[in-house]
């Protein structure tokens, strides 16, 4: 088969989960994603909310399964040769809708063609077909190096966080709607008193906004003992679906170049959005009122086309105290609200 040679990479993603404004939430993943000519192969199927095969959260056994049924090494797990390449990120279950494509080997190169959206055992390539994308051709070198590399088990992200807070009821709420998503949370006060391995399995500490320099520090000299690069969240306001965006942002680990999301900006008229690829943005606004209570307001939900947007905001919405979360399927940015006051 006559195609042009493209790069093969990978590289850490997430597909962002998060307390949503009406109650409802949405599953956290981290996975794997490919790059091809040095940009995600996800970010060319527009605003597809799928993860990959390639998972954190799935067991090893099938983990290292999918990275040999990508080299080849497993049978496909569909008819005609076809494997998953993007799947549903809540159940993994075909009926819900995957991009699926033919691996095949040519000497000593690898080749993905006949890119499909499929729901059952057989893909129709005339009705749903990627026909603008691929075939691809990687070198064989370059792609089982890539894979291979993920068979020792050093791509897992580090899926926990330590809460840090001067009072017990935020941090609790924050950590319940952690778990809920598929994120681990313990609570603490004092990090210092935590054994150095039990540090080492943390992606991000957060601190309550009553939580001192001292105290901070304290924290943050723990984790550098043990040899943790901990990401660091400083909690904007006690508002648990705005912690839990702020906390997923830190969880990242993703190449900047490599993000949908990358800027986000808001003052009391416009919140200023910024992405690299055709993407669907929701924005939600969130203010804490005189006594205290959060108050939420969807305002905007809509795809978005490469480059920076500005979305009116309705003043009432950000009244006071108050913040903007934008949130695509890949990825979370949260902001406060420049020339909002307290109280």
């Amino acid at each position: 088969m006559s195609a042009a040679y493209a790069t093969f990479g990978l590289a850490p993603a997430i597909r962002a989960g998060g307390v949503l404004a009406d109650g409802g939430y949405q599953v956290h993943r981290d996975f794997v994603d490919f790059v091809v000519d040095g940009r995600p192969l996800l970010f060319r199927l527009s605003d597809l909310d799928a993860v990959s095969p390639l998972a954190s959260d799935v067991p090893p056994a099938i983990f290292i399964e999918q990275v040999r049924a990508l080299l080849l090494e497993a049978e496909p797990p569909l008819p005609d040769g076809r494997f998953v390449i993007y799947g549903c990120p809540e159940c993994a279950d075909l009926g819900c809708g995957a991009v699926t494509a033919v691996i095949e080997r040519d000497g000593e190169d690898y080749i993905w063609r006949d890119f499909a959206w499929q729901t059952d055992e057989h893909a129709d390539l005339e009705l749903n077909g990627y026909h603008g994308i691929g075939p691809f051709r990687f070198h064989g070198a370059e792609y089982r190096a890539a894979l291979g590399a993920l068979m020792d088990g050093s791509a897992t992200p580090r899926r926990r966080v330590l809460l840090i807070g001067a009072r017990v009821a935020v941090p609790a709420r924050l950590a319940a709607a952690l778990r809920t998503i598929g994120i681990g949370a313990d609570i603490t006060q004092d990090a210092r008193a935590v054994p150095a391995e039990e540090l080492r399995g943390y992606g991000a500490v957060a601190f309550g906004r009553a939580v001192g320099e001292a105290e901070k520090a304290a924290v943050l000299e723990a984790f550098e003992r043990a040899g943790v690069d901990i990401a660091r969240v400083d909690g904007l306001a006690p508002i648990v679906p705005l912690l839990v965006a702020q906390i997923e942002h830190a969880l990242d680990r993703s190449p900047l170049p490599q993000r949908r999301l990358t800027g986000l900006t808001a003052d009391q008229s416009t919140a200023e959005v910024e992405v690299t690829s055709a993407c669907r943005v929701r924005i939600t606004a969130y203010r804490l009122d005189r006594l205290h209570r959060t108050r939420t307001r969807e305002v905007f939900d809509g795809v978005l086309e490469p480059g920076r947007h500005r979305v009116p905001l309705d003043p009432k919405a950000v009244k006071g105290e108050a913040f903007v979360v934008a949130r695509t399927t890949g990825g979370v940015l949260t902001a406060p609200v420049a020339g909002a006051s307290r109280g």
